[in-house]
C-alpha cells in the first residue's frame, strides 16, 4: 500500500460523504489548477491530504507547496509524493516565516506560478473526489473577465478521520456588504480564476491583513467579482488541537466571539483590514468605494453619526444571532 493512501476511516468517511464510487473513472480537463499548500509541522496529517489530489476527478493540477520552516517529517513526506508525478507538477519552495497569512499571500503572488484557477489548500484536510472538478464548473459560469471566487461548506471530521458535524450553513448573498465584517468560506475551500488572483497580487503579498481567506473574500466581492458559496461540503475538515482556526458553529465558539468583541478584537481585525481596503480602493466598484468610506468614517464617529453612517452601508452578517453581534458591536463602538 502506497504511503499516500487516506487510512481506512478516512477512506471511509470521503466514500460516504462523497456518495461517489471511489473506482470511478478520472477526467482529465484542459484548465489547469494550482493548489497553493502552506506546510509547517504538518507529518500527522499530510499523506491524507496530498492523496486526496492524486484522487481528484479533475487530473489537470499541479502542487506549490511552500513549507515554512519545518522541523517534522512534512518536506520528506512532500519530497516522496514529487517522485510520484512528472517534475513540473510538484513543487516545493521555502516560506517567508513569517505565519500562514504571509505564506499564503507569498504563494499567491509568485510570479513562477500560472494557471487557469488557484486553489488554496490546508495540510491537514482531505478533499471529497470531485472538490477541483465542482468548483470549476461553477467557475466557467462566469465571463473570464470577472473575478470570480468559489468556496463552500465543509463536513467536519475529528483527527482520526470521524464525522462529527458541519460548518454553518450560510444561504445570505455573499456580497461585500458581507465580506467587511465576516468571512463566510474558509481558505481551505477557496478556488479562484485568473482575474481574482491579479486582484490579489495588486494588492500585494505584504499586507497587513488578519486573514487570507477573508482578504480574498473582500477583494473580490469588492472589486465587482462574483463569489459562489457552494452548500455542498467540499472537503473534509479536519479539527484537532493545534487548528489555527477551528469550527465556529458551537456555543464554547460562539462565547469565545463574544468575548473577542467586547475586548475590541474585531474592531482591531477591522482597522487592519480597512486600512489595507483604503490602499488599493481604486479597485472597488464605485458602489462599494461609498460603502468602504462610510465604513471606515462610520467606525471613527460620534453615536447618532455612527448609526446613521454604519446603517447606510447596509452590512450585514449571516445568522441572527451574528446580527444582533453586529447591532451590539455598532452601539458599543467594537466594530
Amino acid at each position: 500500500m502506497s504511503i499516500f493512501t487516506p487510512s481506512s476511516s478516512s477512506q471511509k468517511a470521503i466514500d460516504q460523504a462523497s456518495g461517489s464510487n471511489p473506482q470511478a473513472e478520472k477526467n482529465s480537463h484542459s484548465d489547469k489548477v494550482a493548489i497553493l499548500m502552506c506546510t509547517y509541522q504538518g507529518q500527522r496529517f499530510l499523506i491524507e491530504q496530498l492523496a486526496s489530489f492524486e484522487n481528484q476527478t479533475h487530473t489537470n493540477w499541479e502542487l506549490w507547496a511552500s513549507d515554512d520552516g519545518s522541523d517534522d517529517d512534512t518536506t520528506k513526506i512532500l519530497k516522496e509524493f514529487k517522485k510520484l508525478f512528472p517534475s513540473n507538477q510538484v513543487s516545493i519552495i521555502k516560506g517567508p516565516r513569517h505565519g500562514f497569512v504571509s505564506n499564503f499571500l507569498s504563494l499567491t503572488c509568485n510570479k513562477n506560478i500560472d494557471a487557469d484557477y488557484y486553489a488554496y489548500s490546508d495540510q491537514d484536510d482531505i478533499w471529497k473526489p470531485d472538490k477541483i472538478e465542482r468548483a470549476i464548473n461553477y467557475l466557467k459560469d462566469v465571463t473570464n473577465n470577472i473575478p470570480s471566487l468559489y468556496c463552500s461548506r465543509t463536513e467536519l471530521i475529528n483527527s482520526s478521520g470521524q464525522h462529527i458535524g458541519f460548518s454553518p450553513l450560510f444561504k445570505k448573498p455573499p456580497r461585500f456588504e458581507n465580506a467587511l465584517i465576516q468571512n463566510i468560506g474558509g481558505g481551505n475551500t477557496m478556488v479562484f480564476n485568473r482575474v481574482a488572483r491579479s486582484l490579489l497580487m495588486t494588492a500585494g503579498e505584504n499586507v497587513s491583513v488578519v486573514f487570507h481567506d477573508w482578504w480574498t473574500y473582500q477583494l473580490v466581492s469588492g472589486a465587482g467579482g462574483h463569489v459562489y458559496y457552494d452548500q455542498h461540503p467540499s472537503l473534509l475538515y479536519r479539527q484537532h488541537e493545534k487548528n489555527i482556526i477551528g469550527k465556529n458553529n458551537s456555543w464554547i465558539a460562539r462565547l469565545k466571539r463574544i468575548h473577542m468583541l467586547l475586548q475590541g478584537r474585531f474592531r482591531e481585525w477591522n482597522d487592519r483590514n480597512t486600512a489595507e481596503l483604503l490602499k488599493i480602493s481604486y479597485i472597488l466598484s464605485d458602489e462599494n468605494q461609498r460603502t468602504l468610506k462610510n465604513f471606515r468614517q462610520g467606525r471613527q464617529s460620534s453615536f447618532l453619526k455612527r448609526l446613521y453612517l454604519i446603517h447606510k452601508c447596509r452590512l450585514y452578517r449571516q445568522t441572527l444571532l451574528g446580527n444582533l453581534g453586529l447591532i451590539a458591536a455598532v452601539l458599543l463602538n467594537k466594530l
